[in-house]
């Protein structure tokens, strides 16, 4: 999996095409979209009309939060197949739980049922990893121990000020691989006096250095934009944050950083 990946949240489907295209230009190889993002269709078109062959890139979607059954599960992924290509490489579940009750109920036996399902598309070759996404480690134990398949993958939200080193220390003692997404906190980070002093004293953008942050604390980043400039810089990671600035960057208040 390559270590740079391109989120498309909030990029439209009419829109999203294009910065597949110019991402994968670029030199991105790592494509991150969802069932809830509205977009997978434009990312499919975007996977078919690359500069580099399908079979080169790795391509990711989630089955919807709201989803919690195994039948749903099931047609939702062969919608999803439909779109991008007949295949992805990473296959997760968005949620723990439905968003309308987000950090809720626990869901424990339903989320099982979508396991299931990504069990299945993982043995037909629908999916070459499966994972999770937003889950805690409460979630991940119930997917360890009620499932055949470890989770690949735990796509969290991690930026400066929002590190959640329990869930982190815990899939990395599972060899489940951290995926950040929203590296840049959604773009809140930008302008942050102690953040940028820090970015200064690199020469670099706040943005590569709340990538690089994400890297350094083990996890894959997923930072979103459309901006072909963006695209380029936010690969710029050739510089390596000291000790000191990453327990500064770590230990942030969350009101600071966002």
């Amino acid at each position: 999996m390559p270590k740079l990946g391109l989120g498309t949240w909030y990029i439209d489907d009419d829109q999203v095409a294009q910065a597949v295209r110019t991402a994968v230009e670029t030199g991105y190889r790592n494509i991150d979209t969802a069932q809830a993002y509205g977009n997978e269709s434009g990312v499919g078109e975007g996977l078919r009309t690359a500069v580099v062959p399908r079979d080169e890139l790795f391509v990711s979607t989630k089955v919807a939060a709201e989803i919690k059954d195994y039948a749903g599960a099931v047609a939702s992924i062969e919608k999803s197949l439909e779109k991008l290509g007949g295949y992805v490489d990473l296959l997760l579940i968005h949620s723990p739980q439905p968003w309308e009750d987000f950090r809720g109920g626990d869901y424990f036996e339903e989320n099982l049922e979508v396991w299931r399902a990504l069990e299945e598309a993982f043995d037909e070759g629908k999916a070459t990893a499966i994972g999770v996404s937003n889950f805690e480690v409460k979630d991940l134990e119930n997917i360890i121990n009620g499932g055949n398949i470890v989770p690949h993958v735990n796509q969290i939200l991690l930026h400066a000020g929002r590190t959640d080193t329990d869930v982190i220390d815990y899939c990395q003692r599972r060899d489940i691989l951290v995926q950040a997404y929203s590296p840049i906190a959604h773009g809140a980070v930008l302008g942050k006096p102690r953040i940028t002093a820090i970015a200064e004293e690199y020469g670099v953008t706040v943005p590569q250095l709340c990538i690089r942050y994400a890297l350094q604390v083990g996890a894959q980043p997923l930072p979103k934009t459309a901006n072909p400039e963006h695209m380029r810089t936010n690969t710029q990671l050739d510089f390596r944050i000291s000790d000191e600035h990453m327990e500064v960057l770590t230990d942030l208040d969350e009101r600071e950083s966002i």
